[in-house]
Formats: C-alpha cells, structure tokens, sequence
C-alpha cells in the first residue's frame, strides 16, 4: 500500500502531459493539487480571453478537484498563482478574492515567460483535510 492516492476527475481537464490532477498524502491528509489553466473539462479547449475569466475557470477546475477528493476550496491552505504578465495581477486577485470569500490561504504569486497552450494564468494549490 503506497503512502499516497491519485485523485482523477471528468470535472477538471485531464492531465495534458505526465502528471495527476492531484495526489493525497495519508497520514495526515494533505491533498496536492496540480497546476491548472482555463480549459474547459468538457472540450478541453482553452477558456477566456482576459486573465480575470481565465481565473474564473483555473478555478473552477481546482473546485472541481477538490470535491473530487471529498474537500473544498476551505481546506486550501497554500496557492501559487503563474501569471504571464504581473499586470494582470489586479483583475485575477479580484477573481481569487471573490472565489474564496474571507478564507486566506497562503500564497505566492509569480511572473512566467508563458504557460501551456499560450493561458495567461495558471493556479496550483495544497490542501488539508
């Protein structure tokens, strides 16, 4: 028995290269949730135009994630948010506010030269359960 589950959703796009939508470490329940970007789970298509409805949708998806592993966005305790331009910072911490409501993880939020499938915003995040 490994010390760790994956976690797999329909919800939330499939994985676009070697990795999990998330990994659960027991004991202690500490769920990692892989980077996402605005795909649609559906089609697998990016979504949104502008970096705030593209956070809309990386969020969506680590939602769906989540729930999946039986948690939810109250159990996130870290985030790091990739943006391919620090002046969208404004707009997506709008979408992040309004996402998890008076509940402030930690995070980091940092400049990339691009990101998968040219999104604009990409979210990872630890969650505990």
């Amino acid at each position: 028995m490994t010390p760790f589950d994956i976690v797999n959703t329909p919800d939330a796009p499939e994985a676009i290269g070697p990795y999990s939508q998330a990994v659960e470490c027991r004991p202690g329940r500490l769920l990692f949730l892989s980077g996402q970007i605005p795909l649609d789970p559906r089609t697998g298509a990016l979504v949104g135009g502008d970096a705030a409805e593209q956070a809309r949708q990386v969020l969506a998806n680590l939602d769906a994630v989540l729930l999946a592993a039986g948690l939810a966005r109250w159990n996130v305790v870290k985030t790091t948010i990739y943006l391919v331009d620090l002046g969208d910072f404004a707009a997506v911490n709008e979408v992040y506010a309004e996402f998890f409501g008076d509940h402030r993880p930690a995070r980091a939020t940092v400049q990339v030269a691009g990101l998968p499938k040219g999104a604009r915003v990409e979210i990872e995040a630890v969650a505990a359960g």
